[in-house]
């Protein structure tokens, strides 16, 4: 594999980054990776870059100002 981007990989390739970059955290499930995994799925559907995401998520954290799409953990 080349890299990371969406033009370097296939989609299968994509599930296997973000699978393994989240720990396979589906097997035991906390209620909060299936969220994360979902944070995701644009990457693995080829739309946005982990890059992007990874801003967007963290801007709320910088701005203080909730992201959309963007759920806390349920505890």
């Amino acid at each position: 594999m080349a890299g990371y981007l969406i033009k370097d990989t296939t989609r299968e390739e994509r599930e296997q980054i973000v699978a393994e970059s989240l720990g396979y955290m589906e097997a035991n499930c906390d209620g909060c990776s299936s969220g994360l995994a979902e944070m995701y799925q644009a990457y693995i559907d080829g739309e946005k870059e982990l890059r992007d995401i990874n801003m967007e998520f963290h801007a709320g954290y910088v701005s203080g100002e909730e992201v959309p799409g963007r759920r806390s953990c349920p505890m």
